[in-house]
């Protein structure tokens, strides 16, 4: 799997091997960038070299960033065609033939989104992504911080799959009860808790409120300091009651006034400090002093 590296914790594979526990433990600030949306044919549909140069462009300027970043997460919709219709099997190899590029120091963190999985995935669809990117549910631990990647298309729609529903909320119980050790908790999904605010209207871009909620209330609850997700292709997101929701916009296809980027965050033993960068910016400057100094 593309996604493999030493201090996974996987879901399907917990075998010591593949679990590095000097992880765990706290050892000073790091950073790491979240990505999302490359979306491949989002733009023009039967035609994706414009999101295949700006994932490109994507890699170039994270390869060059000194000191390295821990990983880089790509946190869904990692391309546009839906499973099992056309374009998608040229776009699943072209977006990895870019992503290859990154420096092998830097590890790749995938997250499923409602375009890799289908927006009421079944079994046969959530198998296709595993085989492609990797486990659509894991944890893994860094640097003493404690790291969730979630399948959010089964909290919005498991219609067709509920048996992989209950199996992800089993399993992330189990991870929220033990969350207590880690410095800080972080969260990966696709799909925002909310855009703005928690109490918003349910629509195409957030959870429903009720299943929003209860998520917040949990991990509320085990700590969680902050939930990064995509989805929405504009920057957006809120800090409500400890909890910080970070909305990121795309590598792609941006539907705001936003423009194609990723976000450098920065964890320090007391906080959480991250801030969205322009590619081309990131690329001739790198990422800012001021976030620099906190390493």
């Amino acid at each position: 799997s593309f996604n493999l590296f030493l201090f996974f914790l996987r879901k399907k594979n917990t075998s010591m091997k593949y679990t590095n526990y000097a992880e765990r433990e706290w050892t000073g600030p790091f950073y790491f960038i979240q990505a999302a949306d490359p979306q491949l044919g989002l733009m023009k549909g039967d035609e994706w070299q414009e999101e295949v140069e700006l994932t490109k462009l994507a890699v170039e300027a994270v390869n060059q960033l000194r000191p390295r970043p821990r990983f880089m997460v790509l946190c869904g919709d990692l391309v546009h065609a839906m499973p099992d219709t056309p374009f998608r099997e040229g776009q699943e190899r072209d977006l990895k033939a870019v992503l290859k590029g990154t420096d092998p120091s830097i590890p790749l963190v995938f997250v499923s989104g409602n375009h890799d999985l289908g927006n009421t995935p079944t079994p046969r669809t959530v198998e296709q992504y595993c085989s492609a990117w990797g486990d659509d549910f894991f944890s893994f631990w860094v640097g003493g911080v404690l790291c969730l990647v979630l399948n959010s298309q089964l909290f919005y729609d498991a219609s067709g799959c509920p048996q992989l529903k209950e199996a992800q909320e089993t399993w992330l119980e189990e991870q929220l009860s033990r969350a207590s050790s880690s410095t800080h908790v972080l969260v990966f999904q696709h799909i925002p808790l909310y855009l703005k605010t928690p109490d918003e209207e349910d629509n195409y871009f957030n959870l429903q409120r009720e299943v929003r909620q209860t998520l917040i209330e949990r991990f509320k609850k085990a700590g969680v300091t902050a939930v990064f997700s995509g989805h929405c292709h504009r920057n957006a997101g809120g800090c409500h009651g400890g909890l910080d929701m970070v909305v990121s916009s795309a590598i792609g296809c941006q539907l705001g006034e936003d423009t194609h980027g990723v976000r450098v965050v920065v964890v320090t033993e007391d906080k959480v400090v991250h801030r969205y960068h322009r590619l081309q910016q990131l690329k001739e400057r790198g990422m800012d002093h001021d976030l620099t100094e906190l390493l």
